[in-house]
């Protein structure tokens, strides 16, 4: 090295150093710039924690609570399979609506088609590792300026018009520069996830919607042959005051009341009438049917709900679409993020074109009319945002707030869900034990009415006492089917709530293994023969004990109890026996209307 004029000038073995390093420098470069090239600026997704015990609370088992119930991770099952849930209740006719809707729902459909609405425009924000290639074609026509000429009165050379043709084709390419194109692809995908489980939400809907409607209709058709029996035996009932009332044995006010329990009982049953009618339509539209063009047989409401199982483990949330749904969103919103800090950094386009020009279109596509240029012909191949008055900033910010509201939403969707089942399970419990006192006040309001008919036929008690009764056992009675089918549509909410069946669910019974002796409850049986009261002789009825029954105590020698009739709903295994739920025999009190005459007097005429 030798320094000339202070001015440093290296030997021929230093230069060639000084290349190689800056070969080396500019390899580092290139490194670097790929190494940016492959780096998503979206942050890492992970799903918040969620407070979720391991059982529910009305599930059977002891929960968690308090300071060790806490925000956990919570891991998505929505690619779980739901199966045929609705084949719990083992019903063929359910389970051909289900498949009708399933095939012929127009909600159904229209959500299948906003998925493939999504996956389409997802596929076409896809990123691609291959450069977009075009072709085309052009002819332009133009004139040149006119040309001075050389020297003093030289004319200006004036040029023609002409045209110029081109074909051409089109090599362009963007650097996906931190993965902002992939994180653009990434949320339209999720997004698309997202709609598919609305689809699945749909679907569940749907299916439960069927259901619920369905056990609907079968109730009502259980009341509606429970008011029709009624109806007969009041038309009966009102032909036999009618009888009395033409001999006179009987006043207006008497036979007034009779054709009121007639035409009350007929109104009931029309508003029966009107909410099946009204149900069947809604189920018809489920199954993508006019509701002119459909109805359903009548039928009666067999069997019970099937059992749930001891300690349902709260993870079975995880697998509801709507959850899903909302995870999916959420991890969308996430990496929209990316996208929008990836707007802060350089964008580089690649461009290269090629082809043939030429004024004359015969001779377009010889050789030496080819034409080509690389890089961007306008515009700039690199170009970075300096100043934008904000509106970068603003897109992230606003990327941030989507991703918090994501995040909100989700935790709410898991706590609406835990609320939802809770309820379901809350009502399950509550309703078989509403069900089973119902069951047994229905037992006893039977009993009561057989009394006072055996003790009207002996002519101890007046008819509308029988009435009375007649109304109390009637409205027993339906409540108690009412009840029935409310536990089979609160066992469908429950479907819903969880997200699909429990056939296949491991539940956790470590903690408190299911009672062995529980047998399961058995489907009540409505008596429809009961007839209107009779007037007989008395001669082969003794008169009936007025006293109040009252139970022995249980060591003492039990008095031989009285025949009970059949009773007009059938005891569950796990009721206890009749005898034990006798009522009390309230006092005869004699009649102060002077109308109505003593039952023992009878007309020829009237059985």
């Amino acid at each position: 090295m030798r320094r000339s004029n202070f001015i440093v000038i290296p030997s021929a073995a230093e230069g060639s150093l000084v290349r190689q390093g800056r070969s080396l420098r500019a390899l580092r470069l290139v490194g670097m710039t790929l190494l940016i090239s492959s780096c998503s600026l979206a942050p890492d997704f992970t799903l918040p924690d969620t407070a979720t015990p391991e059982v529910f609370n009305e599930s059977g088992l002891p929960t968690t609570t308090g300071p060790q119930c806490h925000w956990q991770e919570a891991k998505p099952l929505a690619k779980e399979d739901r199966g045929l849930w609705w084949k719990i209740f083992d019903n063929a006719e359910l389970n051909d609506l289900e498949k009708q809707a399933g095939d012929a729902n127009q909600d159904l459909q229209t959500v299948a088609a906003r998925v493939a609405e999504a996956r389409a425009t997802a596929e076409s924000n896809s990123p691609s590792f291959l450069p977009d290639f075009d072709i085309g074609g052009n002819a332009v026509r133009a004139k040149s300026p006119s040309t001075a000429g050389v020297g003093f009165g030289v004319p200006a050379v004036q040029q023609k018009p002409y045209t110029l043709y081109s074909a051409t084709g089109t090599l362009s390419y963007e650097v996906d520069l931190f993965d902002s194109v992939r994180d653009n692809y990434k949320a339209y995908s999720l997004d698309a996830d997202a709609q598919e489980a609305a689809y699945k939400s749909t679907l569940l809907s749907l299916q439960a919607d069927v259901a619920q409607n369905y056990f609907t209709i079968r109730a009502l058709d259980a009341q509606r042959k429970l008011l029709r029996d009624t109806v007969t035996m009041r038309e009966e009932a009102q032909r036999i005051m009618q009888h009395r009332f033409d001999y006179g044995e009987v006043g207006q006010q008497d036979l007034s009341r009779t054709q009121t329990d007639l035409a009350s009982t007929k109104a009931d049953l029309l508003s029966l009438d009107r909410q099946r009618t009204i149900s069947e339509h809604a189920l018809a539209v489920l199954l993508g049917k006019l509701p002119e063009q459909y109805t359903i047989a009548e039928a009666s409401l067999d069997g019970m709900p099937p059992p749930l199982p001891p300690g349902l483990p709260s993870s079975l949330l995880l697998r509801r679409p709507d959850v899903a749904s909302a995870q999916f969103t959420m991890a969308a919103a996430n990496a929209r993020i990316g996208v929008a800090r990836a707007a802060f950094f350089p964008t580089i386009s690649l461009t290269a074109n090629g082809g043939y020009q030429s004024t004359g279109l015969s001779n377009l596509f010889l050789w030496s009319n080819r034409t080509w240029a690389l890089g961007q012909v306008a515009g700039s191949a690199i170009t970075m945002p300096i100043f934008d008055s904000g509106r970068n900033l603003a897109r992230l910010d606003f990327a941030h707030a989507q991703y918090d509201e994501a995040v909100a939403n989700y935790r709410q969707q898991v706590l609406v869900a835990f609320r939802d089942v809770e309820d379901n399970l809350t009502n399950q419990h509550l309703l078989a034990d509403q069900y089973i006192q119902q069951n047994i006040a229905a037992q006893a309001s039977q009993t009561a009415e057989d009394i006072l008919q055996k003790r009207y036929k002996e002519g101890d008690v007046d008819f509308f006492q029988v009435v009375q009764a007649q109304r109390d056992s009637l409205a027993a009675t339906r409540a108690a089917i009412d009840l029935r089918g409310q536990r089979f549509i609160t066992t469908v909410g429950l479907v819903r709530a969880l997200g699909g069946g429990w056939d296949d669910v491991k539940a956790d019974t470590a903690t408190e293994p299911a009672p062995a002796d529980v047998k399961p409850e058995t489907a009540p049986t409505v008596d429809t023969s009961a007839k209107p009261p009779e007037e007989s002789p008395k001669t082969e009825s003794p008169a009936p004990d007025t006293t109040p029954v009252t139970l022995p105590a249980p060591e003492a020698p039990k008095a031989e109890a009285p025949a009970v009739p059949t009773p007009l709903i059938d005891t569950p295994a796990d009721l206890p026996p009749p005898t034990q739920m006798q009522p009390e025999t309230p006092a005869v009190q004699p009649t102060t209307d002077s109308q109505f005459p003593s039952s023992g007097a009878r007309h020829p005429l009237v059985p």
